[in-house]
């Protein structure tokens, strides 16, 4: 039951796997009676070729060489009380900037104005419980949606591709990136707080699997702390608003949010296989205004169900995951009117000793900027994007790697607008390839 319940830290023994968080607490198995700290780390630099529809526009011209680079810190402790009973905690830091084109603390040659690097809060949960009972896991944490995710392909490169936040994909201009919502592992879910129940593992007879499953509760989409800084009285500040009488609080605010996932996985004959299903339903703040709203502030409730699968054989993984429902890139709340969205992914990896290939694929149709009514844009988003990488191992805290990644969004462009010009997004492309470095302890 523990590698049910691992941190983001856990998944990363392995220096392939994703930067992404995951699924276990403890970190580190403890003994009865004992508390064991941990500061565990992970940084990342790469430098790229890259090219895009935008890297020209309106005068302004891209380098085609871009660095990225990301650092985390991983900080918890996990305990044991003398009865078994298994409880920590496990804080996620991460790197933050401002100012482009000025480093952090130095100075421009025009003025005072310094560059600014700070640390913020991505997760922090704290979990309690037994394998025979389960466990519950409370704050800002990955929900039982993104928990239970199987069949998305990551360990692989950089460990993100399209989904990634400091890596490869941070270069390329995010007008011509294609979005996405097949990865369940983004932040507009993960960095809210939250309360989880993991249950015990079942043990089926027949095959001799084992069943799991998540549930999970987020009154609103805030953090930690977030929204109650200066809570005085209801206002579009506070945590906990329900209802607002600004559109402009209109479906970028979550609540109620429920979701829930099952995980089967099985060990046989060589294969290692897992399958899951998975569901999640968030209503939008209601509107009290006396303006009458327009077609685009009429939003629905954000509902997506999906289904995935993956075995490995060998140092053979293969996997898929397919999503749908009411949803928008990004898990935002789609316009009321626009066409529901379907996605799917699939992806294979490769461990051969010291090296890694792997490959995926993702294919994503969605109402995108389209509103009912409007002129400027067709029915339909069609986004898709590929990544293909490589890795070699050097030992246990560093990985080299090498990743191309190719993606690419259109959506049909409709009537001219009023001023007699279109703003659909047409047809964009973006490519990189690059090379870095992985640490990770």
């Amino acid at each position: 039951m523990r590698n049910l319940l691992l941190a983001s830290v856990a998944s990363m023994g392995a220096l392939l796997a994703a930067t992404s968080g995951a699924m276990a607490q403890p970190v580190k198995p403890v003994a009865a009676g004992t508390v064991v700290v941990h500061l565990n780390g992970y940084l990342q630099f790469g430098i790229n070729d890259m090219g895009s529809t935008y890297n020209t526009y309106s005068g302004n011209k891209l380098s085609s060489v871009a660095t990225n680079g990301d650092v985390r810190l991983y900080a918890g402790f996990d305990a044991q009380t003398v009865s078994g009973v298994d409880y920590g905690t496990q804080i996620e830091l991460r790197t933050t900037t401002s100012d482009a084109g000025v480093g952090a603390g130095k100075t421009t040659g025009t003025g005072s104005t310094q560059g600014t690097s700070s640390i913020y809060v991505k997760r922090a949960y704290g979990y309690l419980g037994t394998p025979d009972v389960g466990f519950i896991r409370f704050g800002q944490t990955d929900g039982a949606f993104g928990l239970t995710q199987t069949g998305v392909i990551e360990a692989f490169g950089d460990g993100s591709q399209w989904p990634g936040d400091g890596s490869q994909v941070i270069v390329l201009p995010s007008g011509a990136t294609p979005g996405n919502f097949i990865y369940a592992d983004t932040s507009s879910l993960y960095a809210t707080n939250k309360i989880l129940y993991i249950t015990p593992a079942y043990v089926e007879p027949l095959l001799g699997g084992s069943l799991s499953a998540t549930v999970g509760y987020e009154p609103n989409s805030n953090g930690i702390k977030e929204g109650y800084g200066s809570y005085s009285t209801a206002g579009s500040t506070a945590a906990d608003l329900a209802s607002s009488t600004s559109a402009s609080d209109l479906g970028k605010r979550r609540q109620n949010t429920f979701d829930a996932g099952m995980l089967y996985t099985l060990k046989a004959n060589g294969f290692a296989t897992k399958a899951d299903i998975g569901f999640i339903h968030g209503t939008p703040i209601r509107y009290n205004g006396t303006t009458p709203l327009t077609a685009a502030q009429k939003f629905d409730d954000l509902e997506v169900l999906q289904i995935g699968a993956q075995t490995t054989f060998a140092g053979l993984t293969v996997g898929a995951n397919v999503k749908a429902g009411q949803v928008k890139d990004g898990y935002a709340f789609k316009v009321k009117g626009t066409r529901d969205a379907l996605a799917y992914t699939i992806g294979a990896s490769y461990v051969l000793g010291p090296y890694v290939v792997g490959a995926s694929f993702f294919d994503s149709q969605s109402a995108g900027g389209y509103t009912p009514g409007g002129k400027v844009r067709g029915r339909s988003l069609s986004e898709y994007g590929t990544a293909v990488g490589a890795n070699y191992v050097i030992g246990k805290d560093l990985s080299l790697y090498v990743q191309y990644m190719y993606g690419h969004a259109h959506q049909v462009a409709g009537y001219l607008s009023n001023n007699g010009t279109s703003n659909a997004r047409n047809s964009v492309q973006v490519q990189a390839i690059g090379t870095g470095a992985t640490f990770k302890w």
